[in-house]
């Protein structure tokens, strides 16, 4: 039996996984939509906490306490085939593809590219996601210190520069709200639920869970009963941080129109708050605390995505993943945040309902008697949705692709699902799915907690 562990071992695994989860995205989203919502702030940013918040943590509870051994043992419920391609799918999303190089383009555009001629912009660019994928590469050549890494260094750090520009913009407001924009006016809250969705936490909660699985241990406890009881204890800690950080944020944001000006994007929301309260200190405020945030997520993403493909692929070290990962995330940073960021909408939307349905059958397993075709056929259906919600993401942003037979199905979903108009079209055919699975023929799955 193990002794009772302390409330400092919960804080210490919870500012990890807080300081695996926040990053530039973290920053930037919320404090726009403080500036679009205006005086409907709450029913924003609780739609807004919804998404970034309680699915990321429903997301490490589905690892956490399904007795599941990580991302693709949980997806294999549904076939073994769709478990390593829907998590390779997942991990290059959330990795080299697209989260991880924007951890480097994103603190570069904020921080540095005001001060720099656009002539000279992607020479500065290279040089500055080469030191910056060096220092991730050194970290996380080494995961079991990803806890002393992260929880008791970079975390710390980087919450103490951020606390320094709210607590002065909470003492000091910069004015009062103003009037809510666009679809903040009349659908706050499933705007900011929507919204919620570009920090891509849903996501990398599945493939962080297994590092908080893994810090647990570290920390000594073994047992499957407290490894579950210090996932769920660490998760609420982190999530009660992030919660209190988005609301000041987000609070900052709806506060600054009047003294800063409306911008496109949250980097030059940051930078022009920054700027109103310290001058010219202010642009190496933002640049110290965008950094932290950017290299503490990316080393959790980097070594998380490592520790999968050398799960899959064996033969390839840990090592040598670290190192082909931080190349390939170097190469794309160098393609510019635009095109990252216009290439990863079509894949977030196609991911997401599929990643929000896997982690509620997880939860909720035991209620459906384990049967493995109700998570294959809500899948399925859920699958038949988020296609066209990619598809008609990339669409929009390249028209060139679009084909009839899909805009016809695209269409349909519009006229006659409930819920498609507001991106959420798949809710019921998951639903169904799951209804079908229950009454069809098949077998219950063996989810008995693994042992290493």
């Amino acid at each position: 039996m193990q002794n009772k562990i302390p409330f400092s071992t919960y804080a210490v695994i919870g500012t990890m996984l807080f300081g695996l989860y926040f990053g530039a995205g973290n920053l930037i989203f919320p404090i726009q939509l403080g500036q679009l919502a205006g005086t409907n702030f709450w029913p924003a940013l609780l739609g807004f906490l919804v998404t970034a918040i309680g699915l990321p943590f429903i997301g490490i509870l589905a690892i956490g306490l399904s007795g599941s051994n990580g991302l693709r043992d949980l997806a294999s419920r549904v076939h073994p085939l769709f478990g390593v391609t829907f998590a390779m799918a997942l991990y290059l999303t959330i990795g080299p593809f697209f989260a991880i190089p924007r951890t480097a383009t994103v603190p570069f555009v904020v921080g540095f590219e005001p001060f720099i001629s656009p002539d000279h912009a992607g020479l500065w660019l290279g040089l500055f996601s080469f030191l910056f994928f060096g220092i991730v590469y050194y970290f996380s050549l080494n995961p079991a210190k990803i806890i002393d890494y992260i929880g008791k260094y970079l975390t710390p750090a980087f919450l103490v520069f951020l606390f320094i520009l709210i607590i002065v913009a909470i003492v000091k407001p910069m004015g009062s709200f103003g009037e809510p924009s666009g679809d903040y006016s009349s659908l706050a809250f499933m705007t900011g639920f929507k919204e919620g969705y570009n920090t891509m936490d849903a996501l990398a909660s599945l493939a962080f869970g297994i590092v908080v699985i893994h810090a647990i241990k570290g920390q000594g406890i073994t047992e499957t009963k407290a490894i579950a009881k210090a996932t769920w204890k660490s998760g609420i800690f982190a999530m009660g941080l992030m919660m209190l950080i988005y609301g000041l944020i987000t609070y900052m944001g709806a506060s600054s129109v009047s003294a800063v000006g409306t911008f496109d994007n949250g980097g030059l929301i940051f930078a022009a708050v920054a700027q109103h309260y310290f001058g010219s200190f202010g642009a190496i405020l933002l640049a110290i605390i965008i950094v932290l945030a950017c290299l503490k997520t990316s080393i959790g993403l980097i070594s998380s995505c490592s520790e999968f493909f050398h799960d899959v692929f064996p033969k390839v070290g840990y090592k040598t993943f670290v190192l082909v990962l931080c190349l390939v995330s170097f190469t794309i940073a160098n393609f510019g945040l635009n095109n990252i960021i216009q290439f990863a909408v079509p894949v977030l939307m196609f991911l997401y309902p599929l990643a929000i349905v896997l982690i509620l059958l997880g939860l909720s397993s035991s209620l459906f008697g384990n049967k493995q075709s109700v998570y294959a056929v809500s899948m399925l259906l859920t699958f038949f949705v988020s296609i066209i919600d990619g598809y008609s993401a990339l669409s929009g942003s390249l028209p060139r692709v679009a084909l009839s037979l899909l805009e016809s199905v695209k269409e349909f979903y519009f006229n006659y699902l409930p819920l498609y108009s507001i991106g959420l079209g798949w809710i019921l055919p998951a639903l169904a799915g799951a209804l079908i699975g229950y009454f069809w023929p098949g077998r219950k799955l063996d989810i008995r907690p693994k042992t290493d």
